[in-house]
């Protein structure tokens, strides 16, 4: 037999509308009497209709996350994050993967009676995204996004100091000839980095100047290196705007039969699934996946309930994970 609100009601000793407001997150409910309800709805096994929750509410239960791939172990890391913090709250996610920013709000979740709130994901056309939003009056956070928006709530990295920490990692082993393979212009992370790696440079003393133009691909970085090697002149060490790029660099170097870190000493950036499984293993700029997510979530919930008093840019660091892709000079 279907176990019904009224058995919850009779178990926990309490009222039809006690348990009512547990099962609905009211604020108005005893601790006391919402760890009753909830022992009763264990014991009982005892699952609210989704549906008719959210209805009551005047909710979806739904928060979409909009973002422009799944092929990183980063942004994989944080939707993980993202989805089981949801989870634990009673939301369902739903992903839209786009880089068209109205066909995404045209053929997408981005509706008002679709889903309770957003979370965007390392964006593209960011201020595009920040328009229509506001304009349907969604609440919304953005995670690792492209600029800072003092009229919206987002969670960022610190990349300035990924890229200093990276590079005077790099200076401190005694190297002097060091280059930088930067990532997509338009991205704050790229620009930061850079930023990180001038300022080490310029502080040691050294020369700066040395810097590619890369796009964040295993591509760019195996045809910077493979531009170097062809040149016959290689610097002694290399900062990569992320591990993708890392790891084209280092293919390209083993191809002519040189070795890492003897040869060049190698350091990335985002501590991707793979940075502790190539050989050598890579020394990289991990990113706080986990923080990224809890906060993101953590910041949109109070938008939807209400209290929220403010916008807020969460900035959160980096951590330097050395291996053995990096030696003293």
């Amino acid at each position: 037999m279907k176990v019904s609100i009224f058995d919850v009601a009779k178990r926990s000793g309490l009222s039809v509308v006690t348990v009512s407001r547990v099962i609905n997150q009211a604020g108005t409910v005893r601790e006391k009497n919402r760890q009753k309800v909830l022992q009763a709805m264990k014991e009982l096994d005892y699952h609210p209709n989704a549906a008719a929750r959210s209805l009551a509410r005047g909710k979806t239960g739904i928060i979409g996350l909009g973002i422009t791939t799944l092929n990183d172990s980063f942004l994989d890391a944080v939707v993980k994050e993202i989805n089981d913090r949801l989870a634990e709250k009673g939301y369902f996610l739903a992903l839209s993967i786009s880089t068209d920013v109205f066909a995404s709000f045209d053929n997408s979740m981005f509706q008002e009676d679709r889903v309770d709130g957003v979370i965007m994901l390392s964006p593209v056309h960011e201020d595009d995204y920040v328009m229509e939003l506001k304009k349907k009056k969604i609440p919304f956070v953005m995670l690792d996004n492209q600029h800072i928006h003092p009229s919206i709530s987002s969670v960022i990295i610190d990349n300035y100091k990924g890229g200093y920490e990276a590079t005077k990692h790099l200076i401190d082993l005694g190297h002097k000839e060091i280059a930088h393979i930067s990532g997509l212009e338009p991205y704050l992370s790229s620009s930061e980095r850079r930023r990180g790696f001038v300022s080490a440079m310029q502080e040691a003393g050294l020369d700066p100047s040395w810097i590619e133009k890369g796009d964040f691909s295993i591509t760019s970085g195996y045809q910077a290196a493979s531009r170097w090697m062809q040149s016959g002149k290689l610097p002694s060490a290399v900062f990569a705007a992320d591990d993708l790029t890392a790891f084209g660099v280092m293919d390209a170097l083993k191809n002519e039969g040189y070795k890492i870190p003897r040869d060049m000493s190698i350091v990335g950036f985002d501590d991707q699934i793979f940075s502790e499984e190539f050989r050598p293993r890579l020394t990289t700029v991990r990113q706080p996946a986990d923080k990224m997510g809890q906060h993101g979530v953590d910041i949109l919930l109070k938008w939807i309930d209400g209290t929220a008093k403010r916008n807020i840019t969460v900035q959160l660091e980096p951590e330097l994970i050395i291996r053995e892709s990096t030696t003293r000079k």
